[in-house]
């Protein structure tokens, strides 16, 4: 089955990253000249997604304005003959089909995604976490985990490895290799606390593409890590009963959630941008002999 309805949950309060989120989106802060958000529709679109539904809560508005017409600016541009300025956003309304939801309540991701349930109706369906951009890579990342969707027919993660410091702060995920940077998964579990609890130092980072069975799990999962309702607490059912596949995906994934993630973002696609790029890695390069 193709695959072409993708959920954006971006209903989070960034507080890790405050106090620039008290008026702005974590989603849109930039990725030198791009909201991070841009980034990840973006992907959604080169992956074949062509219907988003983004989860949002109070003061995201930021984001649906960032999709939008802007009739005054882009005609002010067009009288000017900044033809490349214009261009650089006014494709944006016309990628996908975006729909918006508010999560009134911030229980928690699986919580938020449950809100999808009309949304997506009886199909499989992409997750791209609004905190996770994805750049590089073979292929777009949610791409990779729709092929793999398509070759397995079970639910796909996608993973990458994170320190053991930090395994205690995301989730780890029982794998076996099948071939190259594809695994079958059969347990994961949110925050491990104890050595005991953790399989692997393989994380389920920003992407995952899942089943419609997905909704009725949701429906029955109790809060858990935080008190909230998680989403890998439900995909674990997934994982127990059914199997499912798991993809260490080969782009490169900023976390924009925390400060030390958007200055790295910010400064690994500055150095490959067309136009500033050659001009950062000059400045790097001296300001690196003054540390």
């Amino acid at each position: 089955m193709k695959i072409t309805k993708a959920v954006i949950p971006a209903a989070g309060l960034g507080t890790r990253v405050l106090p620039a989120t008290k008026v702005m989106p974590k989603e849109m802060f930039p990725i030198v000249d791009k909201p991070a958000i841009q980034y990840i529709v973006e992907e959604a679109a080169a992956s074949g997604i062509t219907d988003i539904l983004i989860i949002t809560n109070r003061g995201k508005g930021y984001i649906e304005d960032h999709f939008d017409r802007a009739p005054l600016l882009e005609q002010i541009l067009e009288n000017d003959g900044k033809d490349d300025l214009l261009a650089s956003f006014q494709h944006l309304h016309k990628l996908v089909n975006i729909q918006y939801i508010r999560q009134i309540e911030t229980k928690g991701l699986g919580h938020a995604i449950s809100k999808a349930k009309t949304f997506v109706g009886n199909e499989p369906f992409a997750v791209l976490y609004g905190d996770d951009v994805v750049v590089g890579g073979n292929a777009p990342a949610t791409k990779e985990l729709i092929d793999a969707y398509g070759e397995y027919g079970k639910g796909v993660i996608g993973i990458k490895p994170v320190s053991r410091k930090m395994i205690s702060s995301y989730s780890c995920v029982k794998i076996e290799n099948l071939h190259d940077n594809i695994y079958k998964c059969t347990d994961m579990i949110e925050k491990p606390q104890t050595d005991d609890e953790i399989f692997s130092l393989y994380s389920i980072l920003g992407r995952c593409v899942l089943p419609p069975e997905i909704f009725d799990i949701l429906e029955n999962t109790k809060p858990g890590a935080k008190n909230e309702i998680q989403l890998t607490d439900a995909m674990k059912v997934l994982a127990n009963s059914y199997g499912m596949t798991a993809i260490e995906y080969t782009g490169t994934r900023y976390d924009i959630g925390n400060k030390f993630g958007i200055m790295k973002a910010a400064i690994e696609v500055g150095v490959e941008h067309p136009e500033i790029g050659a001009e950062l890695r000059d400045y790097i390069k001296e300001f690196a002999k003054t540390l």
